[in-house]
């Protein structure tokens, strides 16, 4: 598709109302697009709260260049870390982790191949988005997966054969996929996401013998992968004590713009309490959750999700320990040109709007529970 048509496009801004996105991963936003908790917060102050593309303007580059005023992102971790290095300033409102989850080396089924001293001198792939609007969010992961696992082998990048592969990463431009779509999982409709290639573009390469091995998300990808029967993992960031080795396009991270958070506050503090509440319930409901996060995510199937979810916190934070996770992966953008300027993780962190969420819920929770319990007001004599 000619660059020319390649564009971002967005509806004029309009303070009553707020829009949000999110990645198909493990978060509160993807539960709550089901059940329409923060839709409800919004209502009670009068504004409207939609999907990005529930409007034929909005196309889906914003979720990746964060150029609307008035969005709310709830994704991967490598888009807001571009946007926030490079193209505007942000504010980082919470994350949510998946711990356990940061990739796998996977080689064809049936290969002589069982251990990562076994590929020293055969091809690994590495994808390049040939999209230059978007961050190229899935080959960072894959080269950043691909380095960790040969450091923890003994091995470095001058042990194997890095072959690139460009693929045109142009699925946002189809007509079909710019119709308007009320609710984010109506994407999937769309696409049979669970053996969709568009989010792995190596595994033909690796199917048809272009490659002996390509990076591949633990877990999700990785269970979808091996259930063909194709492929195997031979190597796996997860089952490494090391929690710094978890960063994969994770933590997902919740990211506004500076121009909502000081303009009207309240429309972040609205969205928070939305993910929290949504948060603790998933939190309570694991298998409920799962059951919600199958028809958007790439686990294998409903009790794949429920037990990749396990160690999750549905509820997002500010933990010192996920922000420096957060800082891992920028760290790693920076080192590898895949942003231009740095920047303090620590003070794009913006932890006074979850603080004012929270509080706001306690205050109304304990409203009602006293409220409830009052006795009817008696009417005075006079």
């Amino acid at each position: 598709m000619a660059t020319s048509k390649k564009r971002s496009d967005t509806v004029p801004l309009d303070w009553s109302e707020v829009y949000y996105t999110n990645c198909p991963l493990v978060s509160a936003s993807n539960v709550d697009q089901e059940l329409g908790w923060t839709r409800e917060e919004y209502k009670k102050i009068g504004v409207k709260y939609a999907f990005l593309r529930s409007q034929r303007g909005n196309n889906w580059y914003p979720h990746y260049i964060h150029n609307m005023d008035n969005l709310i992102r709830f994704g991967g971790l490598f888009p807001p870390i571009h946007v926030q290095a490079d193209l505007r300033r942000t504010r980082l409102l919470g994350v949510t982790h998946a711990p356990r989850e940061g990739g796998c080396m996977m080689v064809r089924a049936r290969d002589d191949i069982y251990r990562m001293i076994d590929l020293k001198g055969k091809k690994i792939g590495l994808s390049k988005s040939l999209n230059t609007i978007k961050n190229d969010w899935w080959r960072i992961q894959e080269e950043q997966g691909i380095e960790l696992m040969l450091r923890m082998n003994g091995m470095t990048r001058d042990d194997v054969q890095i072959v690139e592969f460009p693929y045109p990463d142009d699925w946002y431009d189809k007509p079909e996929m710019l119709d308007p779509m009320d609710n984010a999982s109506e994407l999937w409709l769309k696409r049979d996401h669970k053996r969709d290639l568009a989010f792995r573009p190596l595994e033909t390469a690796l199917e048809k013998g272009k490659v002996d091995a390509i990076y591949t998300q633990t877990g999700p990808f990785q269970h979808l992968q091996e259930a063909t029967g194709k492929f195997k993992a031979i190597e796996d960031l997860s089952r490494y004590p090391d929690w710094t080795l978890q960063v994969a396009n994770i933590p997902a991270v919740i990211t506004c713009t500076d121009a909502m958070a000081e303009k009207h506050p309240e429309l972040v503090v609205t969205f928070l309490k939305g993910m929290i509440k949504v948060g603790r319930w998933a939190n309570e409901h694991k298998h409920a959750a799962a059951a919600i996060l199958d028809k958007q995510t790439f686990y294998l199937d409903v009790e794949d999700t429920y037990r990749g979810i396990q160690p999750i916190d549905m509820v997002p934070n500010l933990s010192p320990q996920n922000l420096v996770s957060v800082e891992i992966g920028k760290d790693f953008m920076l080192s590898h040109g895949y942003v231009k300027r740095d920047f303090d993780v620590r003070k794009w962190a913006a932890p006074e709007f979850l603080e004012k969420a929270a509080k706001e819920l306690i205050e109304e929770r304990w409203k009602k529970i006293t409220g409830d319990k009052l006795p009817t007001p008696a009417v005075r004599i006079g």
